[in-house]
């Protein structure tokens, strides 16, 4: 008869490597998280890619929510990522978006994007922030930090878009009271959370108007949905960032750390800490012996016989 008190040994075979990855439980980071700041893209274009079978860790498919540790093999489509160069310094560009340059990376029409004129970078990859249409300028973040820009986006955080809006022809109180009260569209209802009289001339007039989603072509609809034309639509600020007033159409700059600081933490993030440089250490030069004194001999003593000496 078999020992009751002796364990029944389990049939099933070893735990895979994935599942041993998402034992570690707080031991490791989330793959998506890591990748994420690494700017290898948002944490949802990884969970897509993950879903499509495209990452794997350690040889075999990843999953959402999987922990991983620091000597773990992560593969995109095949190349593998090295984790050495998982975290380098994240960087924030503020670009002039022009009119008629389209927000992907690349169009099957051939028109101009806004990733042509970036800096090329070495690690990652730059991350839109918000995206304009064809026919909308203004400003435009991008970040090499995917979890940053991940909590920008998302509409949990309520971040504030202020956009200068030209509308043609007259706005009526009760129109603006539409606007501010709520209008229902097509994809749910919408509203400014502000509106300013920016002043004009003529049948055009500038106001501005700050709302706090980013939905497809929302501004334009809102007021298309009370009978107002948009002649023009710019985007003068993103959180607490402003479009910069010399910053000319196509072009860009990176944030320093104390513009970049804010931005972190109104999506309870802490700016991470700069790259620690290796300082070189330069030894004092030896103090001269004053004249008549015997310099103190630093060198090896030669033992060899007074013939075999080499003379001066």
């Amino acid at each position: 008869m078999p020992n009751p008190n002796m364990r029944r040994r389990s049939r099933r075979g070893p735990p895979s490597v994935t599942e041993k990855i998402q034992k570690v439980g707080a031991a490791g980071e989330k793959l998506q998280k890591v990748l994420a700041r690494a700017g290898v893209g948002s944490r949802r274009q990884i969970e897509g890619w993950i879903e499509q079978g495209r990452i794997t860790v350690n040889g075999e498919p990843a999953t959402i929510g999987a922990r991983i540790e620091s000597h773990a093999i992560i593969a995109i489509d095949g190349r593998v990522v090295p984790l050495t160069d998982l975290a380098p310094k994240p960087r924030v560009l503020v670009y002039h978006k022009p009119e008629g340059e389209v927000c992907t990376r690349s169009d099957p029409q051939g028109r101009a994007t806004v990733f042509d004129k970036l800096p090329k970078l070495r690690h990652g990859r730059w991350i839109l922030i918000g995206r304009l249409d064809y026919n909308t300028s203004g400003l435009i973040l991008l970040t090499t930090d995917g979890e940053l820009a991940h909590r920008l986006m998302h509409p949990s955080h309520e971040i504030e878009r202020e956009y200068a809006v030209r509308v043609l022809g007259k706005v009526s109180e009760e129109m603006f009271t539409q606007l501010k009260t709520g209008v229902t569209l097509e994809d749910g209802p919408a509203r400014f959370d502000e509106i300013k009289d920016a002043g004009g001339t003529g049948a055009n007039h500038w106001y501005h108007v700050i709302l706090r989603e980013g939905r497809n072509r929302e501004v334009r609809r809102l007021w298309e949905a009370v009978g107002a034309k948009v002649s023009r639509l710019i985007r003068v600020r993103f959180g607490g960032i402003t479009l910069p007033r010399l910053l000319r159409p196509g072009r860009c700059e990176e944030l320093e750390a104390d513009a970049a600081a804010p931005l972190y933490e109104s999506v309870g993030l802490s700016l991470p800490a700069p790259e620690q440089r290796k300082t070189l250490r330069l030894r004092a030069p030896a103090a001269r012996a004053p004249r008549g004194e015997k310099k103190p001999f630093r060198g090896k003593k030669d033992t060899r016989p007074k013939h075999q000496r080499r003379r001066p």
